[in-house]
């Protein structure tokens, strides 16, 4: 009767307040709040938070994600933009690109896209991808 929650629901409680997308409901168009929202359902469209977005295991968007932090334990098709922290959680998959202040990704999580991290001491993403394919050549040529 009063077993402990469960960490996805502990999650979903940021702020007190929080718009739900329910399992089996589908939204077309774009979404403004500044509340948190859980979708366990499917949007097709852009959402912008000034809060957090949690995409639920059966949650799935099609468009961009703009947040102060994302949770996705879903699917996502759409670049993501969180000013804060992403985690991604279990299964998650993602299609699109990244661009957060931190990340966190799971190792089940199927992620095929970029991410960058901008801050005063990041480097530049392309040139470390770029050194480790370099050093994966140099190995390559030796080992033939």
């Amino acid at each position: 009767m009063f077993s402990p929650k469960s960490k996805t629901e502990e999650v979903t409680v940021a702020s007190g307040k929080t718009s739900m997308i329910g399992s089996g409901m589908t939204i077309q168009g774009e979404i403004n709040s500044q509340s948190d929202i859980r979708i366990d359902g499917k949007m097709v469209g852009n959402v912008h938070c000034s809060a957090r977005v949690l995409v639920g295991v059966d949650g799935e968007v099609e468009g961009n994600i703009y947040a102060q932090q994302v949770d996705i334990t879903g699917k996502v098709t759409g670049n993501i933009h969180v000013k804060e922290q992403a985690n991604l959680r279990n299964n998650a998959v993602i299609a699109g690109d990244i661009v957060a202040g931190k990340l966190s990704i799971e190792p089940t999580v199927n992620f095929n896209g970029k991410c960058s991290m901008p801050g005063k001491n990041t480097t530049n993403g392309s040139q470390v991808v770029e050194l480790i394919a370099e050093k994966h050549e140099r190995k390559v040529a030796l080992a033939e």
